[in-house]
């Protein structure tokens, strides 16, 4: 029986069934961006999987994984109220951290706080068409929520590296870098050969596990404030507001 009526949920897609959590972000009118109403649904999902679920799928839609913030929603704010980072670290941080085995599919486009949610996950699949991006420099920000995971991921080098250059990276790339575990054309069948081995693992074995693995690498939990922090200084930019201002209004890149 699934607990989780999909029906309650405006961003998302939600599937639980036999201790297998699906959850899709969908938000196909907004290039699958993350606003606040998607965080909120997160969050109150990831509460029932820590007792029900020992699987958890992240998912987008086929052109898009996620995209990251949502630039209209920031644009809209005329409060000038402050950005406050804190409950999507904290949804990413229960990724990480929570008594399941988390896994992000990714097909098409993952950038900035897309990247967020498969540098948090356990396990990483994707097509060989999906491409990974951190865009955020380009208009003054930075990946100040992502780094703590993406470098327990995969390196501070390389994750400094993807900062700097903006420039998206292929599947292949994304795998010899360590951001992807595995990669195939058909990344359904991949994600159902993963999840028939994961199925014999039981909710008290994977529960320990995590829990003895955190302590052993507890960068994105102790690095929170500092992440924070920095998120809110540049959000808090009037230039770099501006930019985004700018940007989704006309379409143009801070560079033109």
């Amino acid at each position: 029986m699934d607990i989780l009526n999909t029906t309650n949920y405006d961003t998302l897609q939600v599937k639980l069934k036999d201790e297998i959590c699906f959850i899709q972000i969908d938000r196909p009118e907004e290039n699958n961006t993350i606003n606040d109403r998607l965080i909120h649904e997160f969050k109150a999902v990831l509460e029932v999987c820590e007792t029900e679920a020992k699987i958890v799928v992240i998912e987008g839609l086929p052109e898009v994984f996620c995209f990251g913030a949502d630039f209209k929603a920031i644009n809209e704010n005329t409060d000038n109220q402050e950005q406050n980072p804190e409950p999507l670290y904290d949804v990413w941080l229960q990724l990480a951290t929570g008594s399941f085995v988390s896994i992000a599919h990714v097909r098409g486009k993952a950038n900035a706080g897309g990247v967020g949610f498969v540098a948090a996950c356990d396990i990483v699949l994707c097509e060989d068409k999906a491409v990974f991006s951190l865009s955020e420099l380009l208009f003054g920000l930075m990946p100040a929520c992502v780094l703590p995971f993406l470098i327990r991921r995969m390196g501070f080098a390389k994750a400094n590296y993807l900062t700097i250059m903006t420039q998206p990276v292929n599947a292949q790339q994304a795998l010899e870098w360590g951001l992807v575990d595995a990669c195939e054309e058909n990344s359904k069948n991949l994600l159902r050969k993963h999840l028939l081995r994961l199925r014999r693992l039981n909710k008290a074995g994977v529960a320990r596990y995590k829990k003895y693995m955190n302590k052993l690498d507890s960068l994105p939990e102790n690095s929170k404030s500092d992440a924070i922090a920095a998120n809110i200084e540049v959000f808090s930019d009037e230039e770099n507001v501006n930019k985004i201002k700018r940007f989704v209004n006309t379409g143009q890149f801070p560079w033109e």
